[in-house]
Order: C-alpha cells, then sequence, then structure tokens
C-alpha cells in the first residue's frame, strides 16, 4: 500500500527570482518610468499662478532642448478624461510645443489635487525671480491645500485658528517651508483680492516700472470693494500717482464707512509726495495728431521717447555747425 506523502513549503526569507535577475535588473524595476507623451494631451495645471513668458530665457531653453534634448523629464498626473495635467514644466512643455516636437518625455504620477497643487507649488518656488502676484497665488493655493489636508486626515494637533481680514492663519507649517513669516504670508496672500490691474501695479514695483504700489499699502487697498479699486486704479492710471501706506489706510477706512467717492481719493492723493514722480501731461488728442496711425497704442509711449531722443540729437547736432 502505498503512502501518500505531502510536500511542505519551507519559509524562505529570499525571493527565488533574485537568483534568475541582476542587481542591475532589480534596481531598474524600482525606478521610476519615463514615457514619451503626446504635448497636445497636456494641459496647464488648473490656476496656475506661475508666468509662463515667450522671451529671451524661454527662447535659452528652446536652444538647449534643440542642441541636448530635454535634460530632464516633466511630471504630470493622468485626469478622468484621458487626458493629463502638467505638475511641473511648464516652461519646457512650451518650448517643446514652440520647437514643434510631437511629444515629451513625463514622468506620469498619481496624485491627489492637494498632493498636485503642494507639488506644483513647490517645484516652482525655487525661481530665482517671482512676482508678488506669482507669490500671492502660489501661497494661496498651498496654503488652503495644507489646511484640506489637516481637515481631512485630522491627525494633525494645533488646529486653532484666527482670522485675519479673508485669512486664516493655523500652525506655521507654510512659514517654516518656505522661510518667510507667518504675517508676511498673509499679507501675500490678502494681495489676490486686489483687481488685475492694481496687482500689476504691485509686479510693477518689483520690475521697477510705473505706475506701481508697495507691497503694504497694497495689502490695505485690498480690503476696499472691487468698484471702489476699479475707481481707484482709473485715477492712477490717469494721474499717474499711488497711494503711500498711511493714504492706503486712509483709503480702507473710508471704504469700511461707506463714503469713499471719487473726490475722496483725488483729494487724498493729490498731495505731492517726496518720492512721487512727476508726470507731465499731454492730452491724446495732440498726441494721436503727430503719431503715425500705424503705431500700435501700447508702443506710443516708446515711439515718442525714441522720437524725442532723435529730434534732441537733431537739435545737438545743428548746435556743432554753428
Amino acid at each position: 500500500m502505498s503512502e501518500s506523502i505531502t510536500k511542505q513549503k519551507i519559509p524562505m526569507s529570499f525571493n527565488l527570482d533574485d537568483f534568475y535577475t541582476t542587481q542591475e535588473q532589480r534596481d531598474d524595476e524600482k525606478k521610476e518610468k519615463i514615457d514619451e507623451v503626446s504635448v497636445s494631451l497636456i494641459d496647464n495645471f488648473k490656476n496656475h499662478p506661475f508666468k509662463v513668458l515667450d522671451n529671451d530665457e524661454m527662447k535659452t531653453l528652446e536652444n538647449s532642448i534643440q542642441n541636448n534634448g530635454l535634460m530632464e523629464a516633466v511630471i504630470i498626473r493622468p485626469k478622468k478624461d484621458g487626458r493629463f495635467e502638467m505638475i511641473s514644466g511648464h516652461r519646457r512643455l512650451m518650448a517643446c510645443k514652440n520647437l514643434g516636437l510631437e511629444t515629451i518625455p513625463c514622468r506620469i504620477r498619481d496624485l491627489t489635487d492637494d498632493e498636485a497643487t503642494i507639488y506644483m507649488v513647490d517645484s516652482n518656488l525655487h525661481r530665482e525671480k517671482l512676482l508678488p502676484s506669482e507669490k500671492a497665488f502660489a501661497y494661496k493655493m498651498k496654503y488652503e491645500a495644507l489646511q484640506h489636508q489637516r481637515k481631512t486626515t485630522a491627525t494633525q494637533v494645533n488646529t486653532e485658528v484666527r482670522p485675519l481680514g479673508t485669512v486664516v492663519r493655523s500652525d506655521n507649517i507654510l512659514a517654516d517651508e518656505l522661510g518667510e513669516s507667518a504675517r508676511q504670508i498673509q499679507r501675500y496672500i490678502r494681495l489676490t483680492n486686489l483687481i488685475p490691474k492694481l496687482l500689476t501695479m504691485v509686479d510693477n514695483a518689483e520690475l521697477k516700472e510705473m505706475p506701481a504700489i508697495a507691497l503694504r499699502p497694497a495689502v490695505e487697498l485690498s480690503f476696499l470693494s472691487k468698484e471702489e479699486q476699479k475707481m481707484l486704479a482709473e485715477y492712477i492710471e490717469y494721474n499717474f500717482v499711488t497711494p503711500s501706506l498711511e493714504q492706503a489706510i486712509k483709503l480702507k477706512e473710508l471704504s469700511r464707512g461707506g463714503i469713499l467717492r471719487e473726490e475722496n481719493i483725488e483729494k487724498l492723493l493729490d498731495v505731492p509726495k517726496a518720492n512721487q514722480i512727476q508726470k507731465f501731461k499731454i492730452s491724446e488728442d495732440k498726441l494721436f495728431n503727430v503719431v503715425p496711425k500705424n503705431i500700435e497704442r501700447d508702443k506710443v509711449e516708446d515711439f515718442v521717447i525714441k522720437a524725442c531722443e532723435f529730434y534732441s540729437k537733431h537739435l545737438r547736432n545743428k548746435e556743432r555747425e554753428r
């Protein structure tokens, strides 16, 4: 009579497959794969706060890609509709599009909305030159993502918040990560309440262009209603005069009292300041009677300056001939 023999499995602390693959192959399996994805399938990150400009830096990037290829793959995440959303690499994507490339090397990552927002912001904050408007919306997006994560996980301590205008302050996570004080971060976030025209003037202060509004006055102006801000922006554009911190605080007080009017703005700002650049006014009728019709409106200032330079040179030459 034959006896049935039951084979017993011997527990092993290793994988037999390891005997048949090299260490290089095993290491390669752990690496994140890079796929070539059609540029036509990649959408920009929703409300991407960082400017992607087709400027000299972009041309330099294009030349680098053309000569050496793309040195670093972009980061994207899949969308429900079969397309992809850019997480990190908006400038590289634009450069590839400008060069007419059909695909771009990508690392595809499954990220939640909060994870994607934090990754997108962090991957751009290392840039050397960030405008106040870029910081404002980037800080707000990351702050809200962190807040949402804290609420959903319910594992964080110190969850008290206190109001500051329309911005709330929780713990100092964001401040510690960004190297800014919590109060300064809140100032930047307040800027997101400005209308585009006024926010551009805040950027102008960084770009050394006019008209420009400093950060602290801009924070106070962010408490004005949208209509009041439009009224103020029109006055600034016409008179080329911007409010100081003291004047901005007074404008906010008038707004809170419901008595901010155009005459109040004029009365407050029509005061010469030591650092205020004087504006030489020329009526549009007189100006456009002498400017060629083919000059675009946003190029008029440059044309007038060059015309004055040319005429000054002409007068100097005539003076030498005497």
